[in-house]
């Protein structure tokens, strides 16, 4: 039986993924809800698999995924996502990540992903594939900042310079706590739980 960690930060999704498995070959040995966790939890545990949702407090799956990917850690991983914008599907195609299901399908392809990916191969949504294919012949994702606004995206680009929030607020003429609203506003949008994110993503 497969040994699977689930990191997800919603526990009705917790409690809906540990009900799709409880009749499988899959045994569901823990959870964690904060990105930021997942890694010592891999460590400690040991799982076989892990489910990794997309949108996570403290950091990204596809954070998390490049982490993983950096440490040379050899664990099969299956993103859970109610949707990935452009730069994030591409990441974790080019990453190597083993699975990507839809949350709105786990209950009917969770098992079966599950299974090719038990088995040593890959399984991604079938729309999802072919809009990785096309990004990939087309040259790449569009503009990762492009679902920011004007003020968003001039902090984003501040923030990718190395400046701190105060040095930001003197710049652009706002005081400090705005924007600090208008960082987590930011980190909603794209996804992601840390200016080091914030700074990376800038720079794609």
């Amino acid at each position: 039986m497969k040994r699977i960690l689930i990191a997800d930060d919603h526990p009705i999704i917790v409690s809906g993924l540990e009900a799709i498995l409880s009749d499988s070959n899959y045994e569901v040995i823990g959870s964690v809800g904060d990105g930021r966790a997942v890694i010592p939890a891999v460590d400690s545990q040991e799982p076989d698999l892990l489910l990794l949702d997309v949108s996570m407090p403290g950091l990204s799956g596809v954070a998390v995924l490049r982490n993983l990917s950096a440490r040379g850690t050899r664990l099969p991983v299956i993103l859970l996502t109610a949707g990935l914008d452009d730069a994030e599907l591409l990441e974790a195609v080019r990453l190597g990540v083993e699975g990507i299901v839809l949350k709105e399908g786990a209950h009917a392809q969770l098992i079966q992903c599950l299974d090719a990916v038990a088995a040593g191969g890959r399984w991604i949504d079938q729309p999802l594939l072919q809009r990785a294919l096309d990004l990939s012949m087309a040259g790449g994702p569009r503009d990762p900042l492009e679902s920011l606004n004007t003020r968003e995206r001039a902090i984003a680009e501040l923030v990718q310079q190395g400046m701190r929030n105060r040095e930001i607020a003197g710049r652009l003429g706002m005081n400090e706590g705005t924007v600090k609203v208008y960082l987590h506003r930011i980190y909603r949008k794209l996804g992601i739980g840390s200016r080091t994110e914030l700074a990376i993503h800038t720079r794609r």
